[in-house]
């Protein structure tokens, strides 16, 4: 069981780092942390070691640690790895999923679709996709999808903005054929439904190598 500090400094970097408020390359100095925190240096370096396990920190040895910065390449082999594993997960996920947990995905992209503001839709469609992949028993599969959604944070917010408010009824629609075919536990629908949506943001990020410089 994680220390109660070491959790509470995690949760505040973790959710800076989800919103922005710590960019990629963004240095995350120790003792800027826990003097802002009051905290002490021991649960700072532990916090870090868990962002890092969660692919949101990296540390180098001259350096310290940062919010990593990834290149175009890199951002789209992490989305094709994306296209592969988040629909795997999605299939182990679907014949566990409740009643209730389909409620509350229609719950969630309701408040999807009566929000405008970008970064409650980015926390909204966070919890939507990860909610669809709960289910999924394979911890080393559900890891790794969590994982290679901190590692894009970042992109897709990029990629809405680019897309702008005008296309949000695309991402709307994806959603609501992902969560039909959930709700009529079809596999093979969800999976071909969620593959294109993720395709979809790999192709359209491509397009602006601005993103990445």
């Amino acid at each position: 069981m994680r220390a109660p500090e070491s959790q509470r400094v995690a949760d505040h970097l973790r959710e800076a780092i989800l919103s922005g408020a710590i960019a990629p390359g963004e240095r995350i100095r120790q003792e800027e942390l826990a003097d802002r925190l009051g905290a002490s240096r021991l649960p700072v370096r532990e916090a870090l070691r868990m962002l890092e396990a969660e692919g949101l920190t990296e540390h180098h040895p001259r350096r310290g640690a940062r919010v990593p910065r990834l290149g175009m390449h890199e951002v789209e082999v992490i989305y094709q790895m994306r296209e592969r594993l988040e629909p795997l997960a999605l299939a182990e996920s679907i014949p566990h999923l409740t009643g209730d947990d389909h409620r509350r995905l229609g719950e969630i992209q309701d408040q999807i679709e009566a929000n405008t503001d970008l970064g409650e839709f980015l926390v909204l469609d966070r919890e939507f996709h990860l909610l669809t992949y709960s289910g999924c028993t394979i911890e080393q599969l559900s890891g790794m999808v969590v994982r290679l959604w901190n590692a894009t944070q970042h992109h897709r917010r990029a990629f809405m903005r680019l897309t702008g408010p005008a296309r949000r009824w695309v991402v709307n629609a994806e959603h609501r054929l992902l969560l039909d075919a959930i709700e009529r536990r079809d596999a093979v629908d969800a999976e071909r439904c969620l593959s294109g949506h993720i395709r979809r943001t790999r192709v359209e990020l491509c397009r602006h190598p601005e993103v990445f410089t």
